[in-house]
């Protein structure tokens, strides 16, 4: 009888201990997962992108929207970045997987890049299937769409026109380096949308100006600087970008000019919004556009060092996110 409570017992401890390692395995196997899906959706740079419609909306209203209005707008970006960055890779997934195969994974710098903090393109790597990244775009994409169509109905074909255009640019890889404007435009419509959601009759002079601004942006502290980074491969897979059309001479040139319409465009919008701004706006606007574009652009211009390309498109990233604090240092002013 001993020995058989014995072998109860010993066998209850294997169990609880059998029973542990398969929920650590199982929390583990979550977790990577997890991080593999918002690699897909490159998650991080999707948070700091949420900043552009919140730009939008507060520039229109020289405030803070709504509670209810804020909280579904929140969830509405978030599910909408979510859903376009992983779009595209579902749309690029042979392309991606033909670059994989032919040029390998980036080098030690792509650590440096702010869209491979997680893992880089983990659908062309393998270690997600093409099933699943259409299954999680598709489910984002529908949260996304219902989010904005109940702000108004207007978000939501903005929405759709973002995913459309986004498709296009990406098929446009090897067919034109006019896709840069495509994806200028594709930036644009998180921050038309977010103006739609607080009022319904914008002004035409605002949204032109407010599209203008980011596109430009997009442009040229995104955009180029991004396939600048990729130049060699792109190359390689005989892709047809701006850098690889132009060199980095005449890129460079570009960036700087995109990036200056920009940031004097910012300034612009203080004249154009009905929003009552603090004149503080002024050195604040300035002041994140000198620090966070034109300064990284002239040293990329002096440069022309894929490091600096890539440095340039990181320190751009954070541009609406200083953009949303000084705009939110004027309403509370």
């Amino acid at each position: 009888m001993a020995v058989h409570e014995e072998s109860l017992r010993r066998l209850s401890f294997l169990w609880e201990e059998q029973t542990l390692n398969m929920a650590f395995v199982l929390s583990d196997t979550t977790r990577t997962r997890i991080k593999l899906f918002t690699a897909l959706s490159r998650t991080p740079h999707a948070l700091l992108d949420m900043a552009t419609p919140a730009v939008g909306a507060l520039l229109w209203l020289g405030g803070i929207p709504s509670l209810s209005v804020t909280v579904l707008g929140v969830i509405t970006a978030f599910a909408g970045y979510t859903a376009v960055y992983a779009l595209n890779d579902v749309v690029d997934y042979r392309v991606d997987r033909e670059k994989v195969k032919q040029c390998g994974l980036p080098g030690a710098d792509a650590g440096h890049d702010l869209d491979a903090i997680c893992a880089r393109h983990p659908l062309a790597q393998g270690l997600l299937s093409l099933r699943e990244g259409i299954i999680w775009t598709a489910g984002w994409a529908l949260v996304a769409l219902l989010g904005a169509y109940a702000l108004n109905p207007a978000c939501a074909l903005i929405f759709l026109g973002g995913c459309v255009a986004e498709a296009i640019y990406c098929l446009m890889f090897r067919v034109s380096y006019l896709r840069t404007l495509v994806s200028g435009g594709v930036k644009t419509a998180g921050g038309l949308a977010a103006v739609f959601a607080v009022t319904p009759n914008p002004s035409v002079p605002y949204l032109l100006m407010l599209f203008l601004w980011l596109f430009f942006w997009e442009i040229g502290g995104q955009n180029v600087p991004n396939d600048w980074a990729d130049m060699n491969e792109d190359r390689d897979m005989e892709a047809v970008t701006v850098p690889v059309r132009f060199g980095p001479q005449k890129s460079a040139g570009i960036i700087l000019a995109t990036l200056g319409i920009a940031v004097f465009l910012s300034l612009l919008l203080y004249w154009v919004t009905p929003g009552k701004i603090h004149s503080i706006y002024f050195p604040g606007t300035l002041g994140a556009g000198l620090l966070l574009l034109i300064a990284p652009a002239w040293k990329l211009r002096e440069s022309r060092d894929r490091a600096d390309a890539a440095a340039l498109f990181n320190r751009a990233s954070y541009y609406p996110l200083s953009m949303l604090a000084v705009l939110l240092i004027s309403a509370w002013w």
